[in-house]
């Protein structure tokens, strides 16, 4: 099959009916070498000013046209991003039997890599082998980067063992292949083969592992091996990769180092590297750092604006950001979001709306960030309206936000409904919209909800995602169902410590105290750092199995073994763990111990150890701890009532109940609930609401009546 057949056929240029503004050309242009070569003078000239019509419209003129001609338009297409009008006129060329030279060659396979037209490129080496030209340089460089940027690996492999002897360039093109595909190992082995080595190789292969996972520790090696071999001085881009690297892996001191080098280099004010270091010292927190380096770049890109509005907003710091971003002369959509977001998280949730009215880059982007500040400020409505007016342009994260909008407004069923109208249209599922939904099935303590959305996981490439696997963990853990969870986990393919924390969670919830405990080992086996949460979790797993020694073990290494320094949640869950086991005494002094303030919900747990051991002279001591925080603590009053109820103190009871009444406040009474057809039924004491509700009271005094019956019939057994 011909090149012919491949290529787009010559087009008829009629668009240029106004040849006046044409008129330095008109008139028969002469054949004359010395008139192509002005002529071509004059037509990349046009092409250099990005005048594509009226250099394609002199070209088209020329009576003679040299391979320079063609050259010249074909190469001025591909520079301006035309591809395909670049490969249609190589057809041209090639159907007027003008003889594709090294340069046709070299642009042409570079468009076909740029387009990843396999097909195309595959004909053009064809034309290459036959006319001889592999072995130049540049047709052979070209020809590797178009099978690297393909992704057709083995192709490249062969075209780089076929030439690499007489065409030096190969080597670093085939390591960019190897890189580009994510072949590191590969690309290290041909890295140690290399002939020579420059500084682009050592970047490209630094930067390589930068972005692979969990390979940023091998960056910063191979980059200690370069300043230690002095092979090659690092430029501005390694200097750039190296610093991304020590900001993910969240390495400071490695960090600071490099910019001390690249300082000395005279990098520091190079807009490339100030992004770089913002963004490094916003990842390890140390704003105050990100801060200087901003001001010290002039004119700062908008990688470096983002990084450093995003790290203060992080930081708690808006009122920094907003005069940042308040200085800016003009600021792009994403800017405007990050300050839409910001002022929410805040609470100035009349700042964000104020901003988005006055976004002139009002994107779809906007409209989800608005969809979630809107949600999280309770105006569920104005949400739902924003969500309806984006119906052209929504895309997976509209969705998203719109379902966790609900969920955060405690319409779970609606979320639920919203994500099979979802399905009905086939929009893209994320992993976010299942994390999403599997907490609404966890607030729900829907089973059955959460095991159908299971089955619609298991359809979609997410199953061993982290994220989705944690909230998986999490819902069946909060829906009874710890087997489950367990599954859930093993399924993970690289469980991280939230996944970790979350079936320690789980454990728990279960008074799984021992489990929890073993779980916790093999996470350090693992190599997995635990978190503040992780120690949540497995003090209130000993608090709940009544592990009090082996709690005590777990938060006194939090500081000495993992640098994590215990919050109040920590001493709450201490207090917890202590009182359970009755030892209230030591509870009380272990709170006086505190090096922070004890509020009112370390002294409630104390509080409810008291009424669990009918302990009423603590807890009348710890009681009014409490009501020194809050002027209206009902359920203060309510333990302390039960306490006196459970001793039989009925006036010290009726006391503290009136007080109650007093405060005008009562207690949100418990309840239970049952899942039947995907449906949650919930009771509460002497709920009257549901419409069989008296024969399902009937049938609760007649259990009653036999438990009763059964019980004396028990006592009369044992005394005969």
């Amino acid at each position: 099959m011909s090149l012919r057949s491949f290529f787009p056929g010559k087009r008829k240029h009629n668009r240029w009916e106004n040849r006046k503004m044409y008129s330095t050309y008109n008139g028969t242009l002469k054949t004359h070498l010395t008139d192509i070569v002005s002529t071509n003078v004059g037509i990349n000239k046009h092409l250099k000013k990005g005048q594509l019509d009226i250099a394609r419209y002199v070209f088209d003129k020329m009576p003679k046209r040299t391979v320079v001609s063609w050259n010249t338009m074909i190469s001025g297409y591909s520079k301006w991003g035309k591809f395909n009008e670049s490969l249609s006129l190589v057809s041209i060329m090639h159907g007027s039997y003008v003889k594709l030279n090294e340069t046709t060659f070299s642009t042409v396979l570079s468009v076909c890599a740029q387009l990843k037209c396999l097909i195309n490129g595959k004909q053009i080496h064809g034309l290459v082998l036959k006319s001889g030209y592999e072995s130049f340089e540049f047709v052979g460089s070209s020809l590797l980067y178009f099978y690297a940027n393909c992704f057709e690996i083995e192709e490249a492999k062969r075209v780089f063992e076929e030439l690499r002897e007489e065409n030096g360039l190969l080597w670093s093109v085939m390591l960019v292949g190897y890189v580009q595909c994510n072949m590191m190992s590969d690309a290290f082995d041909l890295f140690m083969r290399m002939p020579r080595r420059d500084v682009v190789v050592w970047t490209k292969l630094i930067s390589g592992y930068v972005k692979s996972e969990d390979r940023c520790e091998k960056a910063l090696e191979l980059f200690r091996w370069m300043i230690e071999s002095g092979e090659v001085m690092p430029d501005e881009f390694t200097f750039d990769a190296v610093v991304r690297g020590c900001g993910r892996l969240g390495v400071l001191h490695e960090g600071r180092v490099a910019h001390g080098m690249l300082i000395k280099c005279g990098y520091e004010f190079d807009h490339l590297i100030g992004g770089a270091l913002i963004e490094f010292y916003c990842s390890c927190e140390h704003i105050n750092e990100a801060k200087r380096v901003y001001d010290r770049v002039a004119n700062p890109g908008l990688d470096a604006l983002s990084s450093i509005i995003s790290g203060l907003i992080l930081m708690g710091r808006i009122e920094d950001a907003e005069l940042i971003f308040n200085r800016l002369t003009k600021a792009n959509s994403v800017l405007y979001n990050l300050m839409i977001k910001g002022y929410a998280v805040e609470g100035r949730f009349e700042d964000s709306k104020r901003l988005f009215e006055k976004n002139p880059h009002r994107t779809i982007i906007s409209s989800n960030t608005m969809i979630s500040v809107y949600s999280r400020n309770g105006e569920i409505d104005k949400a739902l309206k924003l969500f309806e007016e984006t119906k052209e342009e929504r895309n997976p994260v509209t969705w998203n936000s719109m379902m966790s909008g609900y969920i955060q407004n405690d319409l779970h069923e609606e979320a639920l409904e919203l994500y099979m109208t979802m399905c009905r249209l086939a929009i893209e599922r994320t992993r976010s919209t299942f994390s999403v939904l599997f907490h609404a099935c966890s607030c729900l303590g829907s089973l059955q909800q959460g095991q159908l959305l299971h089955a619609h996981l298991i359809k979609t490439p997410f199953e061993s995602n982290v994220y989705v696997g944690t909230s998986l963990i999490d819902m069946y853990s909060k829906c009874g169902n710890i087997a489950e969870a367990q599954a859930s986990f093993s399924c993970i393919s690289l469980p991280n410590v939230a996944a970790w924390t979350a079936l320690i969670n789980g454990y728990a919830h279960h008074g799984l105290g021992s489990d929890a405990i073993i779980l916790f080992e093999r996470m350090i086996e693992q190599g997995v750092v635990p978190n503040a949460a992780t120690f949540v979790g497995i003090l209130s797993a000993c608090g709940h199995a009544g592990l009090v020694n082996e709690g005590m073990k777990f938060f006194q290494s939090m500081e000495k073994c993992y640098g994590v320094t215990p919050t109040i949640e920590h001493y709450t869950c201490v207090v917890d763990l202590l009182g359970r086991s009755g030892q209230i005494k030591e509870a009380e002094e272990f709170i006086n111990e505190m090096p922070i303030q004890a509020d009112e919900v370390v002294w409630g747990a104390l509080l409810g150890a008291c009424w669990f051991w009918k302990n009423m002279e603590e807890g009348e001591r710890v009681a009014k701890k409490i009501f020194g925080f809050d002027p209206k603590p009902v359920s203060a009053y309510v333990t302390l009532s039960n306490i006196y109820a459970i001793l039989g103190k009925w006036g010290k009871k009726m006391h503290m109940r009136e007080r109650l009444k007093g405060l005008e406040m009562k207690k949100n009474p418990g309840c239970s609930w049952i899942e039947l057809s995907s449906e949650v039924y919930v009771f509460s004491v002497e709920d009257r609401k549901y419409p069989n509700c008296n024969v399902m009271y009937d049938t609760l005094e007649h259990l009653t009546a036999n438990l009763k019956s059964t019980v004396l019939f028990d006592r009369d057994t044992l005394s005969m």
